[in-house]
């Protein structure tokens, strides 16, 4: 079965590539030759996969799934959450990104945070959610060249590294992404849609 996963991202499809079965061959919107950037205007993380999951089913008419992440901050209440990408601005540029949250929390003792991920599958004229959190804390710099966005400064719970430090397959296993994924994978399962 062919599935789109509805991202330019290729570090995300080159993750979710990993945790697929046999049966599903994924396909990316630069697959398709999609290259205009489908509109996050959400107030959610849910809202924005639907919008992402809609916009290409809707037009293309094949099954489809999209994601959205955010990373949560409790002393920041919640930021950069939906804003995760564009927190420093709209070149979604992950060093300024790391920069900007590094020196907001500068000042904080409480350097706990989460990251979230909801995947909206469609597959007809339904929505299906799946969810996917890891805990963990911010650090107070740069550490790893592994993972994209915010690894280098996120370490999870229960770990000496941050996510940017540690090897995929750990990260896949502990993380967010990978348990939201986990989650789509066992339902696409039970449901035979893996062919």
């Amino acid at each position: 079965m062919k599935l789109v996963f509805a991202t330019h991202n290729q570090n995300k499809v080159r993750e979710v590539q990993q945790l697929l079965p046999d049966g599903i061959q994924l396909i990316s919107l630069n697959d398709l030759g999609i290259n205009e950037a489908i509109p996050e205007t959400a107030k959610t993380l849910e809202g924005n996969a639907k919008l992402k999951a809609d916009f290409v089913y809707h037009k293309y008419k094949v099954p489809c799934f999209a994601d959205d992440t955010g990373l949560l901050v409790n002393a920041l209440n919640g930021e950069p959450g939906v804003y995760s990408a564009r927190y420093a601005g709209e070149e979604n540029d992950s060093n300024a990104n790391m920069n900007k949250l590094l020196g907001n929390l500068k000042d904080k003792e409480d350097r706990s945070a989460y990251f979230k991920t909801v995947i909206a599958l469609n597959l007809s004229e339904e929505t299906i959610f799946f969810e996917g959190k890891v805990q963990g804390r911010i650090t107070s710099s740069k550490k790893g060249t592994k993972g994209f966005g915010y690894d280098p400064i996120f370490r999870p719970n229960g770990y000496k590294e941050t996510f940017a430090e540690l090897p995929l397959d750990i990260k896949n296993e502990i993380g967010h992404r990978g348990k939201a994924f986990s989650e789509l994978i066992t339902y696409l399962k039970n449901n035979h849609v893996t062919g």
